[in-house]
């Protein structure tokens, strides 16, 4: 019996071969997903789709073929074979949601899903229900199988070839593959197709069923419609699933970043305490299973903090980064430098080093570090002190830090550029200081208790009056006696404690004020601001409210700032002066001449008075450098409308000088030593002056007297 196809079907179902297996190449990457549900939705989902597209692509290429006899096709058997094109659909993105294609998996699913398609292919020509039957050119069966087995392979290796591309080469391939793939598929059904013959006069039982060239376009529209709603939902999984990748690589990073904060110091990629201490805890095991030695060195900078003072944070932050680059230059094969605080370094020695290895190591730091250091074209020079401690020699675990610690103050107090190792009468010193924080931290918890704050008045260099006190701390210790603030000062910047210690200066000040008040006493006081306080942010807000507790005319306060502290930080600096002007109180520049202060920066500070620190008075002498030091200063302060204090007033002479000089203010020994809130007030009105002059009455501190 003749037969015949129609052009544009077969070509429509090619393309439509084509386009399911385009989407069949976009679900295999879909199944991949690490989540295993939405990967078990995808196979169920996708192999419907993938496997009626192919259905589709053979319904529509039997709806293509043309007999001169009326066709139709049984609705089980076409069913069956649409099953059949679900199954092999199934097993092929089952393969490839593997991790890896063996050959076996390989040579297995080919044959598998070639069967699969022949099923599908000849159960829906069966469907057909000639008679008499077809007669079959078992050749072409054969090469029609043996096509379903070659396309079901090279689909295969296509769907894991393509999960090596990316991007566009990705899309290109992938629209290639799917065009070999559909033309593969196509050339199965054809070759399939051709196999069969239809003897003259046979006849289609089934004719009366599924049938007609509409049902074969809406199989077509359905299809393709239904494999363009998977193919944009894969899109947009991918999409999403980009972005969650995308996100998750920003997690990982972030959690790296993390990581080298957590165990990383942020300016010199240097190991930090954590890490350090968590190394010396295993080199320490090691050591005492070995019977071996390991050393510290606790490694403190000289000459750091000038650095940072005159120059800044950005440069002194650039000084500590070449710092750590030349410690770990130093550093032999195995030994860990680390940077435990602001220009604090430790290196743990390892390989069982003696005192003669740590002292050359040592000696190695000392000179790598007394090379200048070159930033924005300045030379800077600094040198290093060093504590050493050998273990087991010095000491256990535990205190291995804090003697190093103790050994490198000790080569500090020799004069800086040192290195020291440890000895057990450091420790005593060491000791000292946790002891004098723990009762300093007490004292302040119990409203200061043993804390009192001494007065040294500042006297008016003509009229002789004492305009003004300065309030200087004392500590009295239960059992230690009076302690120096050079001693307990320090241990409160470095424990923390001198907020809290400059929080009860000041409200013990503005209490004592009150107090002379209420006597008729008009007092002037001056107090110190430590640079710690000076970073705070609340300062101003607390110093506000101490005012008004205590009910201070804010212009009797005189706030006095270190000119190092007020250089520290220029702008956090100005602006913090700023607001403390903007409430009333006075500002004064302490021990100036000691740190760096431009003209310029002097002009835009809102400060009312200089004090000359006492290192120039010392020294004053008729046409000596000091002398010539503190003139200018003088002169430079008057041309700035600012009041000059100088401190440190001892002899006649000194006297002498300041007075030609034209300072405004004086204080000093030859005057008064610093002394007790009671005794003031008798001191004034009781004692005569240097040399038995008249004696220094007290003057109406709200007016600030006249040069």
């Amino acid at each position: 019996m003749p037969s015949s196809y129609e052009a544009w079907t077969v070509v429509a179902s090619v393309l439509l071969a084509m386009f399911a297996s385009f989407v069949a190449l976009d679900l295999a990457k879909r199944v991949r997903t690490a989540d295993r549900a939405i990967a078990r939705a995808w196979l169920i989902g996708g192999s419907v789709t993938m496997g009626i597209g192919i259905w589709a692509m053979h319904f529509v290429g039997m709806m293509a073929f043309k007999l001169p006899i009326s066709v139709g096709y049984d609705v089980l058997y076409t069913l069956v074979s649409a099953l059949a094109a679900i199954g092999v659909s199934y097993m092929a993105l089952w393969i490839a949601s593997r991790h890896k294609l063996t050959c076996l998996r390989l040579t297995g699913g080919a044959v598998a899903m070639g069967a699969g398609i022949c099923v599908m292919h000849y159960l829906g020509m069966h469907a057909m229900e000639m008679s008499p039957d077809v007669v079959w050119d078992w050749r072409l069966v054969a090469a029609s199988a043996g096509i379903a087995v070659g396309a079901s392979a090279v689909a295969l290796l296509i769907f894991f070839w393509l999960r090596k591309l990316q991007g566009l080469p990705a899309l290109v391939w992938q629209m290639a593959a799917a065009a070999i793939m559909g033309v593969a598929i196509a050339g199965m059904h054809y070759t399939g197709m051709a196999a069969a013959s239809f003897p003259l006069g046979s006849v289609c039982t089934s004719s009366s069923e599924l049938r007609g060239d509409t049902l074969g376009v809406m199989v077509g529209a359905a299809s393709m419609l239904l494999l363009s709603m998977t193919l944009l939902t894969s899109i947009m999984d991918a999409r999403t699933q980009s972005r969650t990748n995308k996100l998750a690589a920003s997690l990982q990073v972030a959690n790296q970043e993390l990581k080298h904060i957590a165990f990383k110091d942020p300016l010199t990629g240097l190991a930090n305490r954590l890490v350090f201490e968590d190394q010396l805890d295993s080199s320490v095991l090691r050591a005492q299973e070995g019977n071996r030695r390991l050393a510290i060195l606790f490694i403190d900078l000289d000459g750091f903090k000038p650095i940072n003072d005159s120059f800044g944070h950005a440069v002194g932050d650039e000084v500590l980064k070449q710092v750590g680059q030349r410690l770990s230059s130093v550093a032999r094969p195995g030994d860990v430098v680390a940077r435990v605080g602001g220009d604090e370094f430790l290196m743990l020695l390892e390989n069982n080093p003696d005192r003669a290895t740590a002292a050359a190591v040592s000696m190695s730091v000392r000179e790598a570090l007394s090379k200048a250091f070159e930033i924005d074209g300045r030379g800077m020079h600094l040198s290093c002190s060093i504590g050493i401690v050998v273990h087991p020699d010095h000491g256990p675990r535990a205190r291995l830090i804090a003697n190093a610690d103790a050994a490198m103050y000790a080569a500090k107090r020799a004069g800086g550029s040192v290195h020291c190792f440890y000895e057990a009468d450091m420790a005593n010193d060491a000791e000292m200081q946790i002891a004098l924080q723990r009762d300093l931290r007490h004292a302040l918890d119990h409203g200061g208790k043993g804390l009192e704050l001494y007065y040294q008045p500042k006297i008016h260099a003509i009229s002789r009056q004492t305009t003004a006190v300065e309030a200087l701390i004392r500590w009295h210790h239960p059992t230690r006696g009076t302690v120096s603030p050079v001693q307990f000062i320090p241990i409160a910047e470095r424990f923390g404690l001198i907020g809290a210690l400059g929080d009860w200066v000041i409200n013990d000040a503005f209490r004592q004020m009150r107090q002379w008040q209420k006597e008729g006493l008009r007092m002037r006081v001056a107090v110190n601001l430590s640079m710690h306080q000076l970073r705070q942010n609340d300062l101003v807000e607390r110093i506000s409210k101490a005012l008004r507790e205590h009910r201070i005319e804010p212009d009797l306060v005189t706030f006095e700032v270190t000119e190092s502290a007020a250089m520290e930080d220029t702008q956090t600096s100005l602006r913090m002066f700023d607001q403390l002007a903007a409430l009333g109180v006075r500002l004064s520049i302490d021990d100036f001449g000691t740190g760096y202060s431009s003209l310029a920066y002097l002009r835009k500070l809102p400060a009312r008075q200089l004090k000359i620190d006492r290192s120039f008075i010392k020294d004053l002498q008729p046409e000596g450098d000091s002398y010539a030091i503190v003139l200018a200063v003088v002169q430079l302060a008057h041309a700035l409308g600012l009041n000059v204090v100088a401190e440190g007033v001892e002899t006649a002479e000194q006297e002498r000088i300041l007075l030609q000089i034209g300072c405004d203010s004086l204080q000093g020994f030859r005057y008064a030593k610093p002394m007790p809130a009671k005794r003031l007030a008798i001191w004034a009105a009781s004692e005569e002056g240097p040399d038995h002059g008249a004696p220094l009455g007290f003057r109406d501190s709200l007016i600030e007297p006249e040069v």
